[in-house]
């Protein structure tokens, strides 16, 4: 039995069609990824506050979709490919941005403050000798 493309529609395995990406292109990526690595390293060097952690994981998802739609040749592919890459990569930051935010409610920023077992007296430090009986 012969296999056509009638009996398999629209979707063949003839569909298939590679693509050569250009050195300049490929290049020109890698000098996008240089910038954005270095902008990334720049804004740690600025005290934004929380706005830090947004611009860093702004800039990690432009790079992460940069490498889908070029490395991984998502660009040449159907557009809808790409908008679902760039979207979930949004979620994803979004997640860590909320949960890089929550922590200053369960984990105070201790710098600074004396660590417990030095604020807590001599006789009641856990592991420490106390008073002699």
């Amino acid at each position: 039995m012969s296999h056509s493309t009638e009996q398999h529609g629209q979707h063949g395995h003839d569909d298939f069609h590679p693509h050569i990406v250009p050195p300049r292109v490929l290049l020109t990526v890698f000098g996008i990824l240089l910038v954005l690595t270095f902008l990334t390293v720049a804004v740690t060097k600025i005290d934004l506050g929380k706005l830090n952690i947004w611009i860093a994981l702004a800039i990690a998802v432009i790079k992460a979709g940069v490498v889908g739609l070029y490395f991984m040749h998502l660009r040449y592919d159907k557009p809808f490919h790409g908008v679902i890459l760039i979207v979930s990569l949004m979620f994803v930051a979004l997640f860590i941005g909320i949960a890089m935010m929550d922590t200053d409610a369960y984990q105070p920023n201790l710098e600074g403050k004396p660590a417990a077992t030095e604020a807590m007296p001599e006789g009641r430090r856990v592991g420490g000798k106390g008073r002699s009986r």
